[in-house]
């Protein structure tokens, strides 16, 4: 199935086109990785709406990305349960062990490191999330393990052991 009959199929569900364009933006984003001018052009021509509706959206919300992302986007809630549990020690951590700072990919593409204002988690604080899972009750032995569980998982899929590896190598 095309992204065009995807978003068309997702279509149907809302009462008028406006209405689909946050669904219609992951369907795009899954089918492309992130979303680019192009993408949002051809979301907004499939949805027939204005093409700064799809713009101003995609701009918003933490979950869309105009730009390339990492193969893990671990996006690390900074709000103040968040923040009175340790994230910004965490945060921190996560800056040393990849060896980029927050906004930023690892040149290997594996992890981009970013914070958001709020998962909707706070009895799980300090709480990130990594695609569409979230991982709580986080202190620095456990972001180490996911760290290295995810480059085992990125490496099992390239057949490169990654575990071990230096940031970005």
């Amino acid at each position: 199935m095309t992204m065009r009959e995807k978003i068309e199929e997702a279509v149907a569900r809302y009462p008028d086109q406006r209405s689909a364009i946050m669904p219609a933006l992951l369907i795009a984003q899954r089918e492309h990785g992130y979303l680019p001018g192009p993408v949002l052009e051809e979301v907004a021509d499939i949805l027939r709406v204005e093409r700064i509706w799809v713009y101003e959206l995609a701009t918003f919300y933490t979950l869309f990305h105009t730009e390339p992302i990492g193969t893990f986007h671990l996006q690390l809630c900074d709000n103040v349960s968040c923040m009175l549990c340790g994230a910004e020690t965490l945060l921190q951590h996560l800056e040393t062990t990849l060896g980029i700072s927050k906004g930023e990919t690892t040149p290997d593409r594996l992890f981009t490191l970013s914070t958001v204002e709020c998962l909707g988690a706070c009895e799980m604080a300090p709480v990130m999330q990594v695609g569409d899972d979230y991982h709580g009750a986080l202190d620095i032995a456990r972001i180490d393990a996911l760290v290295v569980g995810l480059r085992t998982e990125a490496g099992q899929a390239t057949g490169v052991d990654l575990a071990a590896a230096p940031p970005g190598e």
